[in-house]
């Protein structure tokens, strides 16, 4: 099996070369499960093993994730490897770890794209739509937005002008993989040493999207319910796929939390929101909060109707989740460095 297909390349050459000596060989992450993941290598599909040490010692957001090359060592006479090293990212999805644990989770990595699918009936959101568009932003890959299920809308073209005045800058299609309406559209970012992630939630198509650009029924989808138009979901966990066009695909279950995280110096927000963030600018007062404020042009273009109040209401919702997340790691933060100080004054008192 050539690597190349699965997206191989000079980049991730010039990484391999420190470690050829060795002995280590490359391999991408196609399923995460509890305590190993499912790699592809140039001798086939094998299973790799975390060693315990490096399970532990690291984060959840460094332990390896579908789409990530990883470096491993074979194990002589089973289809296995032991993990070594895991290659930089060029792009990565994270998300809180749902419930009160204030960690990141690493979804998928190293993708070019990620589809944003939410369906053109019940599911049809606005206010989820920017927040998976800040994380989509965020991962560091161009956000394409996917309105499934256009054979079941009556007011397509309606809905299409309503994302895109809250999609700035975002390319969206309607399609229907049933129907076949729209996927020529979404093929070109399907191509050879391409990698995509969808990401929706539950219902809305994923898998027979990926089904209907890989030109097979590689993952398994329910009828939907009579009673909402809902595919049942049936995709439990993370795998990447070959499409027909070349292209690889990673497909996530359906989250019923998405919860915002950042790891750096990420603008998901400014990108999502950069419409208020440009008419912010403009107000009287560089520390204006849009409450009142004389001169505040945020207000004034609510008063006009080119801003509507819900879209601003949500911006700060999203500031004020994330505001509470980041306060919450700076005090784990200090909580470990006072169990490391701990730790090492009474190492020095045992001695």
């Amino acid at each position: 099996m050539k690597l190349e297909t699965y997206g191989w390349n000079n980049t991730h050459q010039k990484y391999l070369q420190e470690y050829e000596e060795k002995g280590y060989m490359p391999a991408r992450v196609l399923v995460e499960h509890r305590g190993h993941v499912s790699l592809m290598t140039e001798a086939g599909e094998v299973t790799g093993i975390i060693p315990g040490k490096l399970y532990y010692d690291m984060s959840k957001e460094a332990l390896p994730a579908v789409g990530d090359w990883v470096l491993v060592s074979p194990i002589e006479g089973e289809k296995k490897g032991v993990i070594h090293h895991i290659l930089p990212r060029k792009s990565q999805f994270i998300r809180k770890m749902a419930g009160n644990t204030i960690e990141g989770q690493v979804v998928a990595a190293n993708f070019d794209y990620v589809f944003i699918m939410t369906a053109l009936n019940q599911n049809f959101n606005i206010k989820r739509l920017e927040r998976y568009l800040t994380v989509a932003w965020d991962s560091g890959a161009e956000p394409i937005i996917v309105l499934s299920k256009a054979d079941l809308c009556e007011d397509v073209g309606d809905k299409v002008a309503e994302v895109k005045s809250v999609a700035l800058g975002v390319k969206v299609y309607a399609i229907s993989s049933i129907e076949g309406i729209g996927i020529e559209d979404i093929e070109p970012y399907c191509m050879a040493g391409q990698t995509a992630v969808v990401l929706g939630s539950s219902g809305v198509g994923k898998s027979t999207l990926i089904n209907t650009l890989c030109g097979e029924d590689i993952l398994k989808v329910n009828a939907a319910r009579a009673d909402d138009d809902r595919g049942r979901h049936t995709t439990t966990h993370r795998q990447l796929v070959c499409m027909h066009h070349g292209g690889m695909i990673i497909d996530t279950p359906g989250m019923r939390e998405l919860g915002l995280w950042q790891d750096g110096d990420e603008h998901g927000m400014q990108d999502v929101f950069s419409d208020i963030e440009i008419l912010a600018a403009e107000c009287r007062f560089s520390d204006c909060s849009h409450s009142g404020e004389p001169g505040c042009a945020v207000m004034q273009a609510i008063e006009d109707g080119e801003l509507s109040v819900e879209r601003l209401d949500n911006l700060r919702k999203l500031e004020k989740e994330l505001a509470f997340i980041e306060k919450k790691k700076l005090e784990r933060l200090r909580l470990e460095e006072k169990r490391k100080i701990k730790g090492g004054y009474k190492r020095r008192k045992d001695r």
